[in-house]
């Protein structure tokens, strides 16, 4: 059976078009009601127009669903406080937060302008914020909240052309770890899509044949699960074409090297030792790499 968001009040950003759209269709068309943000810009986030968010809601109406539109810059915290202002007036909650709002600067890191690199970090990871920031209080009042956060291969694993957008796509998996710690004893789930799809944004790196396959509705289910009532916490959830993979950030059994004068030499002699995969963990804080550290130092002194 497909999941229920019956009674749930969702809000989802950069949904004009592309991923956004059918994230706020599928969550539509499973019960819920939707506020469609979108400031209606170009792929580099210039200009704006409520035209794209509205078509949406006319879609998700028009499918017997209930919907609102929002024109909010994620850049614009105030703007941003207005958006969620606007879903609590409407329908009373704020259940599920899905920030999708994205744009592309594309450059070499030598070529690019350093607005360039921090309009994208503004957008992806300051519009992020924004949006949770304003949500969060609503969520812990009422003991419950989703929220997802895109991210992208290209934050977890780097890609070239793209130094602004992997900065600001990994900053978000590391705003995700802690958020996801601070929001479990309210009742808030805090989890990482990485979309591999075909949009206004990606469409030109894609064979031909493979545009149908990596459309952007074949991403939704992995968006569906992460906002869903059972949904896991500090998960990055990879998806497309069908597949579905997890991502994680790990931590190497390591070695004990010391302090001694000749640390360095024997760190890079036992390098590979430390590199070695074999054994490795996912920590499950922060706190992680210093008890790692700790139980070694204890090991060496005994």
């Amino acid at each position: 059976m497909a999941l229920d968001f019956s009674g749930r009040v969702a809000i989802v950003t950069g949904a004009g078009g592309g991923l956004g759209r059918q994230h706020a269709l599928a969550l539509a068309a499973r019960g819920a009601r939707v506020l469609v943000n979108d400031l209606g810009g170009a792929v580099d986030g210039s200009g704006g127009s409520a035209t794209a968010a509205q078509a949406v809601v006319e879609e998700i109406r028009a499918r017997g669903g209930e919907a609102v539109a929002d024109g909010a810059s994620v850049t614009d915290f105030d703007a941003v406080q207005g958006m969620v202002q606007r879903a609590l007036d409407t329908w009373g909650r704020i259940d599920v937060l899905v920030n999708n709002a994205g744009i592309l600067r594309d450059k070499t890191f030598a070529k690019m302008e350093l607005e360039d690199f921090r309009q994208v970090l503004d957008v992806h990871l300051m519009g992020a914020v924004h949006a949770c920031k304003a949500a969060w209080p609503h969520m812990v009042a009422q003991r419950y909240g989703r929220i997802v956060l895109t991210t992208s291969s290209s934050g977890l694993y780097g890609n070239f052309g793209q130094s602004n957008y992997g900065a600001a796509k990994m900053a978000l998996v590391g705003l995700m770890q802690t958020l996801a710690l601070e929001g479990a004893k309210h009742g808030i789930h805090v989890n990482c899509l990485a979309p591999t799809a075909t949009t206004r944004m990606t469409e030109k790196l894609f064979p031909p044949d493979m545009l149908e396959a990596f459309g952007p509705e074949a991403v939704v289910p992995a968006m569906l699960v992460l906002a869903s009532q059972e949904a896991p916490s500090r998960t990055i959830l990879c998806a497309g074409a069908g597949s579905f993979e997890s991502a994680h950030v790990t931590l190497t059994r390591g070695a004990y090297i010391g302090r001694g004068p000749d640390a360095d030499e024997a760190l890079a002699r036992r390098l590979d030792e430390v590199l070695d995969r074999q054994g490795e963990t996912v920590p499950g804080s922060g706190n992680g790499q210093g008890e790692n550290e700790m139980m070694k130092l204890r090991a060496a002194r005994a």
